[in-house]
């Protein structure tokens, strides 16, 4: 087995959370029948793509290094992504949004390496190699495409989840794996069944409940609606670009047709919400690639990232996860925000973390001003001072002195707000710019209107300087403050058990496949065909790549029945009758 994870030069820019997310590829738990599953959709794809997909698709195959005959390997997808700029990694299924995204953001493509059974060729709400690797891969030969991706990946990185959303995750990504399970114990059926259905109510009762949606769930649904799902060009004539579509041989016939409501994309599509179970009623339609852009610079412009305020910091509150807020001297506070005080303007005042809290300047932590420093919480005054146009930050050294801020001497003063500080003025840090963005205080006191918010028996008092919060967003300001907290789902892709009986069915489709490659000819073609009537009556791709090679009436016959005796693969058998003329 193959443990070692493909390189490429932008893996190394990765940072230690999202690396935790990555895993080799282990080529070799790819069977025959995997293969198979491979060739057969990527063939149909690449047949009915080349007339309905955006021009780079087929473009972006070649130079991504991917064949329509052999699952693609990671070592050839990085050796080749790296010469327009990206990378690849294997994940195992679904990762949080904030990782997938922040990913994008490195422009690393995230591939989940498994690979859909056969009983689910057409589509699997799960994740695998023919979804991110012949779906996202191509697109991103364009270079418009491939910029969205990564502008897309660095701005959904800083949008702000809630509980509900971890919920969501966790539940759609256990629904995928069980969904995509196959039991070859036929006493095990009844319990996956039912392990499936729970699951499903699950998802559907997390998906009726009426919650806010948050920032990553509006972003969420843009992804989905543009990355997952978009068509591009006209209302009346789309191209396929969304990678659900392109890995998908259902969906990608299916969403052209007059059924699919075709809409001008907007950013009204971040309040369209989605079924990934399902099939979608309506999709949307950019004119081209940097319209993409556009959009998604107007809904980044409604983000706490950008906007700041009450409204961002109330946003970190209520995820009750590690975030971040950014002042106006560019002072960064890390942690999970528990408590804020408002004016009557709506203006914020004070706030509060509880638990290890770090501050950085620049995405890169303060000196001294680590978790260690502040392991209890972080609290702050915000704003300007009482009788004094002039805010703290603004203030020079003789502006300073005028109001009596020297270092070693004992101050008092008021803000707007009515907030006083009282203690012994140690020491300041201040910004590139010169400004003062904190305040060092001993034996100091902070209340507001008879509260006291700070006293000398909790230590130093560090006092952030700003008026106003310009910024919010998720995680921390530099990640090497904080040990790794958010890990890898506890929920893992289930591996199948092959049977005896299924291993000697694996063995054909080799057999079959080398005689193809005009490699060595374990079998004759007539025997393995025999045995396929006679032992696996049920499986019908063996056959098809049977009839590719001989063109045999009888084999041709054999399908046939197959279609009248499994209706639902009829029209597969059908597709692949059609490749081969």
């Amino acid at each position: 087995m193959n443990s070692e994870i493909t390189y490429n030069p932008l893996l190394d820019r990765l940072p230690p959370h999202l690396k935790q997310f990555m895993k080799p590829q282990d080529y070799e738990q790819y069977t025959p029948i995997n293969q198979a599953v491979w060739r057969y959709v990527m063939r149909k794809n690449v047949d009915f793509l080349s007339k309905v997909a955006h021009e780079s698709y087929l473009e972006g195959l070649e130079k991504t290094g991917i064949s329509t005959d052999d699952i693609p390997s990671m070592y050839g997808m990085n050796r080749i992504l790296k010469e327009i700029g990206w990378a690849a990694v294997a994940v195992d299924g679904f990762i949080p949004p904030n990782a997938f995204m922040e990913f994008q953001a490195y422009k690393v493509l995230v591939i989940a390496s498994d690979i859909r059974q056969l009983e689910s060729i057409e589509y699997t709400p799960a994740p695998d190699i023919i979804h991110e690797g012949a779906g996202h891969a191509p697109i991103i030969e364009s270079p418009d495409y491939a910029e969205y991706l990564r502008r897309f990946g660095e701005i959904g990185a800083k949008a702000i989840s809630s509980a509900h959303d971890i919920e969501m995750y966790e539940a759609i990504r256990e629904l995928s794996i069980l969904k995509e399970a196959t039991c070859f114990d036929s006493a095990q059926q009844p319990t996956l069944n039912k392990q499936i259905e729970e699951a499903e109510k699950l998802v559907e009762t997390l998906q009726n409940k009426e919650v806010v949606p948050s920032e990553i769930a509006l972003i969420r649904n843009l992804h989905w609606w543009t990355v997952e799902y978009g068509l591009v060009g006209t209302l009346e004539n789309p191209k396929i670009y969304g990678a659900g579509l392109l890995s998908s041989i259902g969906e990608s016939a299916w969403c052209l047709k007059e059924e699919v409501k075709k809409i001008p994309y907007s950013i009204d599509a971040a309040y369209q919400d989605f079924d990934i179970t399902k099939p979608q009623p309506q999709l949307y339609v950019t004119p081209d690639f940097a319209y993409l852009q556009e959009v998604l610079e107007e809904f980044a412009n409604t983000m706490a990232v950008r906007k700041g305020g009450w409204r961002g910091l109330n946003k970190l509150i209520e995820s009750k996860q590690l975030g971040t807020i950014e002042l106006s001297t560019g002072l960064q506070i890390s942690g999970v925000f528990s408590e804020m005080i408002k004016n009557e303007d709506n203006e914020v005042v004070f706030f509060k973390t509880e638990g290890p809290t770090a501050l950085s300047h620049r995405e890169k932590e303060v000196i001294g001003h680590g978790i260690k420093a502040h392991k209890h919480g972080f609290s702050s005054p915000l704003g300007k001072l009482k009788g004094i146009n002039l805010a703290i930050e603004n203030m020079g050294p003789r502006d300073l002195q005028a109001y009596n801020f020297y270092d070693g001497k004992e101050i008092a003063f008021e803000f707007e707000s009515g907030i006083t500080v009282k203690g012994l003025n140690v020491t300041g840090i201040r910004n590139l710019r010169g400004e003062l963005m904190l305040i060092q205080f001993t034996e100091c006191t902070v209340t507001y209107k008879n509260e006291v918010l700070f006293s000398p028996e909790m230590g130093d008092f560090d006092m952030a300087v700003g008026k106003e919060i310009v910024s919010a967003f998720t995680g921390a300001a530099d990640y090497l403050s904080f040990p790794i907290t958010q890990k890898p789902s506890d929920i893992k892709t289930i591996k199948v058990e092959i049977s005896e009986s299924e291993k000697e069915l694996h063995k054909m489709y080799l057999s079959v496949r080398e005689i193809r490659e005009n490699k060595s000819i374990k079998e004759p073609l007539q025997k393995i065909f025999i045995t396929l009537k006679e032992e696996y009556p049920s499986d019908w791709l063996l056959a098809l790549e049977i009839y590719e090679l001989t063109k045999d009436e009888q084999v041709l016959d054999y399908m046939e029945q197959l279609k009248v005796a499994k209706p639902k693969v009829a029209h597969l058998i059908d597709n692949g009758l059609s490749l081969i003329g």
